[in-house]
């Protein structure tokens, strides 16, 4: 079977508008389902405990001071603290025994009978596993008002008062009256976790999280839809198989064709332009993988770090809390791929179009400034933010939005958005003899359309604010986060390993425009709807279950045709012998083969929906994203660095040693990382979720467990490796800094051995 380049272009303009229909009308339900905030919730004899502004103004006070980056609401966030919610739901549930024992027998609940404890347990359950009736009053029982006081007091103590031994630095919260509201906004979720909707028989978050004291387990559909998406994946497996099989694409091919050596290519300034990308971002990547080191000592020294507090008398929890490490680790980890990723895409077009603009070199630069004044902007303001250096509104103007991986202030968001938006308009003018030339599937339209798609989607962190019903807010976050990962960023990487398989000749150009096609076909018609899979548990309906667990259990079959291209794309490399680009194809190869494993294989395991319901939030999830970002995305990057200074560096003074150690020293590192301590201690939790609670999964006594406490010592050889790595990687920068070739003031087509055969395939 062949199918045509216009032929693939109507499927993936179909694609598109169901998902446009699907997910525009899950964003109207969202706003119609979403757990609603009460106006007052009063005690039973109408004496009047929270309001519906302390609820928002605790999720404000949850935000501004990094919270989501300590622990977790709903299961999304840090693993480092507790599930607020879970937590809350737990404490609550235990003081309401405490005051029914009290009251029923005159006696503390761990004094009690064992038939006296199962009278009590009952009455709490009976008492939580209530439907909201609609209005905008919620009336607690005298049990459930005595709890939430209490909560209140825990909340002060450990968020405002501090509390080392678990993590929490003095003053993390500014005030008293903050830290109440922000225990009323962690009950509120506790509330609608255990409150079935109107007429109907789950709670607003399907039951979760795992609480058999509130009455809390998994629902029927969360099984019934795990065993089907496991029968869809053998099913999908098969027909990835019969559909690769079927499909004639040509696969890379080395042989009996000419593939440029990079002395064979000159470099124009708007080149070495884009190359000031790559030191930038090595620093920002350093930066990241420093704070990891330190992160994942913060497990085992909670108020230290190897001791130097008792050395020195400096607490460094004090001065840099886990929040405001994890949310540099994570944003530095986004803005060093993403300014690689901005240079690659500014240095490919004049190779493969023997074309320079005018000025394209100074607006590169320009747009290389504005990227380090956001950086350093954003940097700066989450910290400031954090630390209540900014008043009213500009916390999460200027400051710290606090929302994971959508962190930094808006105004710097806002700055990024101009920033993708410029980027489009200079990859337009590099690419513009190509657009001119090709159809608008052509092979230089998608990579505009990849990164178009990166931006608009960046557009929907721009439709909350902090008084947004928290269901709503993470409704919008996982459309941003969720669809690059699984829509524009793998649009992006088979985009650009087509451009680059391109500039190297193994591929013509139609041939890798069909490839690329194919492949952003299934990564839309699944990875889009598959973001539903985070909406189970966070106060969306019920029938994001089946929808999410189909989609998601689709998104593996672009990961095996990647990973088959990887392949493909290897045994073409090891062909000849005098292959030139064999170190970047390494890091190209290993990105899908990360990609396989993190994204695909732990991606699907983690999203059945019965283990996402006791998993949701635990360490197996971390194994999973650092195999899929770094090893998927980040590998890609760092082949497409490797791959620029190859071609910018005279091939007589090219020393690729230094770089090919760094490689196997972040292969090695990330797998010891994932598989010897990461993805250990994610199973032991999975096992305590599964036989006590979710809570009790994500307490601060499993983390001190002594087996838990190996694993986590366990991890230091493979993060010694991946900083090992990068400073080898940023050293062998500086040194090449001085081996670049000059860049030729106006190169003709002529000198461009790549752009003569790109531009003449048609």
């Amino acid at each position: 079977m062949e199918l045509t380049r216009k032929t693939i272009a109507k499927v993936i303009v179909a694609a598109f508008l169901l998902n446009l229909v699907v997910m525009g009308a899950g964003a109207w339900f969202a706003y119609q389902e979403a757990p609603p905030i009460p106006e007052e919730v009063v005690g039973p004899d109408g004496e009047p405990i929270a309001t519906g502004e302390t609820v928002q103004d605790g999720k404000a006070a949850f935000q501004q001071y990094g919270l989501m980056n300590h622990g977790s609401i709903l299961g999304n966030g840090a693993y480092y603290g507790e599930d607020y919610t879970a937590e809350t739901l737990e404490l609550k549930t235990e003081h309401m025994r405490e005051y029914y024992a009290q009251e029923e027998y005159g006696a503390g609940y761990d004094s009690l009978g064992s038939s006296e404890r199962a009278a009590v347990d009952q009455t709490v359950r009976d008492d939580l596993d209530g439907a909201h009736g609609g209005g905008d009053t919620v009336r607690y029982s005298a049990a459930e008002a005595h709890a939430h006081e209490r909560v209140r007091e825990t909340y002060v103590e450990r968020y405002h008062e501090g509390d080392h031994d678990r993590g929490v630095p003095v003053g993390m919260i500014e005030s008293t009256e903050e830290a109440e509201d922000f225990a009323d906004f962690a009950l509120w979720t506790a509330w609608f976790s255990h409150t079935d909707r109107p007429d109907g028989d789950n709670s607003y978050t399907n039951e979760w999280p795992y609480s058999p004291a509130a009455g809390n387990d998994a629902t029927g559909a969360a099984m019934t839809w795990s065993v089907i998406a496991m029968v869809l994946l053998v099913g999908a497996a098969g027909a990835a198989i019969l559909l690769y099989k079927s499909v004639k694409l040509p696969e890379p091919s080395a042989e009996g064709i000419s593939v440029p050596k990079p002395g064979d290519v000159s470099v124009f300034p708007s080149q070495r332009a884009a190359l000031r990308f790559v030191p930038i971002a090595a620093g920002l990547f350093l930066a990241q993988v420093l704070l990891g080191g330190l992160l994942a000592h913060f497990y085992i020294e909670r108020a230290g770090f190897f001791g130097i507090e008792e050395v020195f008398g400096i607490h460094i929890l004090q001065l840099l809390p886990f929040s405001i490490a994890k949310t540099w680790h994570i944003d530095l980890g986004i803005l060093w791929i993403a300014s690689t990723w901005l240079g690659a895409g500014l240095f490919l077009p004049p190779l493969l179009t023997g074309h320079e603009p005018k000025r394209q070199s100074t607006y590169v630069t320009v747009l290389l400034g504005a990227l380090v004044t956001v950086v350093v902007g954003g940097m700066g303001g989450i910290w400031l933010g954090a630390n209540g250096y900014f008043d009213g509104q500009l916390w999460w103007l200027l400051g710290n939005e606090g929302l994971e991986y959508l962190e930094v202030g808006k105004v710097w968001q806002g700055g990024l958005l101009v920033g993708f938006v410029f980027w489009a308009i200079l990859a337009v003018r590099g690419l513009k003899p190509l657009l001119d030339r090709e159809p608008v599937y052509g092979l230089a339209h998608m990579i505009l359309y990849a990164g178009g798609s990166i931006t608009l989607l960046f557009v929907a962190g721009f439709l909350f604010t902090p008084s947004t019903n928290m269901a709503v807010t993470e409704f919008w976050r996982w459309w941003v986060v969720h669809m690059w990962v699984e829509g524009a960023f793998e649009f992006f990487i088979v985009a650009i390993i087509g451009l680059t398989l391109v500039s190297m000749n193994l591929l013509t150009r139609r041939s890798a425009e069909k490839a690329v096609m194919l492949q952003a076909l299934l990564v839309m018609g699944t990875g889009v709807i598959g973001v539903s899979h985070h909406y189970w548990w966070i106060g969306m309906p019920d029938y994001w279950v089946p929808i999410g667990s189909v989609f998601s259990t689709l998104e593996l079959l672009p990961l095996i045709f990647i990973l088959y291209e990887a392949i493909g794309q290897y045994r073409a490399m090891t062909e000849t012998g005098g292959f030139p680009y064999k170190l970047p194809f390494m890091f190209i190869v290993a990105s899908g083969v990360w990609n396989f494993v993190g994204a695909g294989v732990l991606g699907f395991f983690i999203n059945l929906p019965l283990i996402n319901y006791y998993e949701h939030g635990t360490y197996l999830t971390v194994g999973h994203a650092h195999a899929a970002m770094f090893g998927a995305f980040g590998f890609l990057a760092l082949g497409m660095v490797t791959y620029m200074l190859q071609l910018s560096i005279d091939p007589e003074r090219w020393d690729g040693s230094w770089l090919r150690a760094s490689f196997w020293c972040w292969n090695v590192g990330l797998a010891l990382m994932v598989f010897v301590s990461v993805l250990p201690v994610g199973f032991l939790q999975l096992e305590v979720a599964f036989t006590e609670s979710y809570a009790a999964a994500r307490g601060l006594a499993f983390y001190e467990g002594p087996l838990v406490q190996t694993l986590f010592w366990a991890r230091l050889p493979g993060d010694t490796l991946l900083i090992l790595g990068t400073a080898i990687y940023v050293a062998d920068l500086i040194r090449k800094r001085f081996v670049l070739r000059s860049s030729a003031e106006d190169p003709s087509v002529d000198d461009m051995a790549v752009a003569e055969g790109v531009l003449d395939d048609d």
